[in-house]
């Protein structure tokens, strides 16, 4: 199932600010993807704990799926920043990305399931390989290949983590590259 995607008016907080610049620092440092990311992990590290950190029109969720706020997308097409707002229980298909990714937990807990591909044609299929579980002040980066995953809301509230992504989001419409429908087996 694919987010909703929320794009309202562009509301900024100062430490949002401060953040989308950090991000551009280490982006145009122009390193191989994996680099970038964790370059980009150790700079939205120390925004997660701020409360003040996202507007209140970013704090809003949907009942129906996990809601994509779109906070910022580099005029080049270089990065974006993205809150996804998660209600109990939400979660994303099994996926991957089309580009390198950081996510940082702002508000709760998620559980990311990681997967591997393996077999080739009537014999493919997914291997869960690790459960991580991503509390608040969690940063995480990857890149392509190796980044199959499922992200899930694991907390009685809602949670809140912030992406960010070596793409444009706000054109593109989402991350995702792939949805996985091939069957999951355990190892």
């Amino acid at each position: 199932m694919a987010p909703s995607t929320f794009s309202g008016t562009t509301a900024m907080t100062p430490r949002l600010a401060e953040l989308i610049t950090a991000v551009g620092e280490a982006v145009r440092m122009e390193r191989p993807p994996s680099e970038t990311a964790q370059l980009v992990a150790e700079r939205l590290r120390p925004f997660l704990l701020d409360p003040d950190l996202l507007p209140d029109e970013y704090r809003v969720g949907d009942p129906d799926h996990y809601l994509q706020h779109v906070l910022h997308a580099e005029e080049d097409g270089s990065f974006s920043v993205v809150a996804l707002v998660w209600l109990p229980g939400q979660q994303t298909p099994i996926h991957d990305h089309v580009s390198w990714c950081v996510t940082g937990v702002h508000e709760g807990t998620e559980l990311e399931r990681r997967y591997d591909l393996r077999g080739a044609g009537e014999t493919l299929h997914l291997v869960p390989v690790e459960d991580v579980v991503n509390a608040r002040g969690t940063v995480c980066g990857f890149a392509p290949p190796g980044d199959i995953h499922l992200v899930r809301n694991d907390c009685d509230s809602m949670a809140i983590s912030l992406h960010v992504y070596g793409a444009d989001i706000s054109r593109l419409g989402s991350s995702v590259r792939r949805q996985y429908t091939c069957p999951v087996m355990e190892s």
